[in-house]
């Protein structure tokens, strides 16, 4: 299937229109067809400059590169490939004024010379009657002769679709289903406006025609402007695509994502050091259920799983939590040798000794389990390269019944039992068998003793297990650590 991905440059890629373009990619990959990129820049007064650029460079970045359509050259340079160009649509405007005018012949379209001040008096008489605010038509009914002479005149107008009234349309949406309109509650669609450019309602319809797209997915706040766009294809004389409306991404609360909640821009996200394979297995998850227990997907993945007919009709939650949780999960799935390169410039930074340090491999894998982002690695590795500060309140812990008077003795026999390992049996099975023989001769718990450990080793709370660091700390600082503390 072709499907397209036709943002407005009106701002940085939103996360929700990532979304829009994961699953128009999947379509396409998992069709073996085609995915385009189009932009839609006909709203000139609020395009942003390096919008474009910061699309293209954010799908790219994430595993999305277009197919077709726009794209950035060896010197980040915008240019376009393809045979259904040009695929800007400020490139394509008589192609509108074309289609436009058929319509104008027809008789399906209208000119409207309705003045932004009387179109806002009509809305609030609408509402004082508690109308439905519509198009009163006032201009579908001026004389051919009026709107000659007008037009002639220089007067400003939009051209406007002409709704048949008693029309019913009936749709079978991929997503909601059946779907069926009444003519009468149509508006009358500006499709051309006194500028030349087009809304978005003619040009997408337009575009997707003659671009030869097969899918259009797209938000469902387009639902009400469904028949406007079949009414367009049909007076056009041109097969409709299939149309998928996608549920809202909401915030916690249930309202609509915003940036006042939440971050919403993509490359925000990536900033903060989110994987791009975990922000797209997430919201691959915003409104498509796989129907099995599996969370965890790569893109392979997604492309074999995912179908539309999965998508659910209500609002999906962006919970940050299970983007952090699976921001973890995809940290564990890199390969070691991958996790040192890209932690190892961070810790050197801060401890320039990291830089020849023969265990760091060892060292990073330890905080692999428990990493969410790569610039925390500094601080969860800190204590193997410089001293940390330990008190003897956070060596006492009352969950492990361990008093604060108790804390020297527990780590005078945990010095003990450790300076009888010899240098050479130094090993995590020799630390293991040593600590385990005293918590037996002890008679203490198991965290009685480990805890103790791990904090005077760390100075932290959390941390990697008491063994690990030990082993990796080396039996001449192990000891040293201990005797320091008590």
């Amino acid at each position: 299937m072709r499907t397209r991905f036709p943002p407005s440059p009106t701002g940085l890629l939103h996360v929700g229109a990532l979304r829009t373009a994961l699953f128009a990619w999947l379509v396409a990959r998992k069709t073996k067809g085609t995915f385009i990129l189009r932009i839609e820049d006909t709203d000139q007064a609020r395009e942003m400059a390096g919008a474009t650029e910061n699309i293209i460079r954010t799908l790219v970045a994430v595993g999305l590169k277009p197919d077709e359509g726009v794209h950035l050259d060896q010197n980040g340079e915008i240019c376009e490939r393809g045979p259904f160009g040009p695929y800007h649509q400020s490139d394509r405007l008589d192609l509108y004024r074309q289609y436009a005018d058929q319509l104008l012949a027809g008789g399906q379209a209208y000119p409207c010379f309705c003045t932004a001040e009387r179109l806002d008096l009509m809305r609030k008489d609408q509402e004082k009657r508690r109308q439905a605010p519509m198009y009163d038509r006032t201009c579908c009914n001026l004389s051919p002769e009026e709107v000659k002479n007008r037009i002639e005149a220089g007067e400003k107008h939009v051209i406007r679709l002409k709704v048949p009234r008693e029309e019913i349309i009936v749709y079978d949406d991929l997503i909601y289903g059946s779907l069926t309109f009444k003519g009468h509650t149509v508006d009358d669609q500006v499709l051309l406006k006194s500028d030349g450019f087009p809304t978005y309602h003619l040009a997408h319809v337009v575009d997707d025609h003659l671009m030869k797209v097969d899918l259009v997915n797209r938000g469902e706040e387009w639902l009400s402007s469904l028949p406007k766009h079949l009414i367009l294809f049909k007076f056009l004389g041109w097969t409709p695509p299939q149309y998928a409306h996608m549920p809202l991404i909401l915030n916690p609360d249930r309202t609509k994502l915003s940036k006042r909640k939440n971050s919403v821009a993509v490359t925000d996200y990536l900033a903060k050091g989110y994987l791009p394979e975990a922000l797209l297995n997430f919201l691959a998850l915003l409104g498509w259920n796989p129907g099995t227990e599996q969370e965890l997907f790569s893109l392979n993945e997604l492309i074999e799983a995912f179908s539309l007919e999965r998508v659910q009709k209500a609002g999906a939650v962006f919970d940050l939590q299970k983007l952090d949780w699976l921001q973890g999960q995809w940290m564990r799935k890199i390969p070691p040798q991958e996790f040192v390169s890209r932690i190892k410039p961070l810790v050197v930074e801060k401890f320039p000794a990291a830089g020849t340090d023969p265990k760091f491999l060892e060292r990073a894998s330890l905080i692999q389990e428990r990493i969410t982002f790569f610039p925390e690695a500094p601080d969860m590795l800190s204590y193997f390269y410089e001293i940390p500060n330990v008190s003897l309140d956070l060596i006492a812990n009352p969950k492990q019944k361990i008093a604060r008077e108790d804390v020297p003795k527990i780590l005078a026999m945990i010095h003990e039992a450790l300076s009888g390992v010899s240098d050479a049996d130094w090993s995590q099975t020799a630390i293991t068998t040593a600590l385990e023989s005293l918590i037996a001769s002890s008679g203490m718990k198991k965290g009685q003793i480990l805890w103790p450990l791990r904090a005077a080793l760390t100075g932290r709370e959390y941390s990697p297990g008491a063994y690990e660091v030990a082993t990796l700390l080396g039996k001449e600082e192990t000891i040293r650590r201990l005797a320091a503390v008590a």
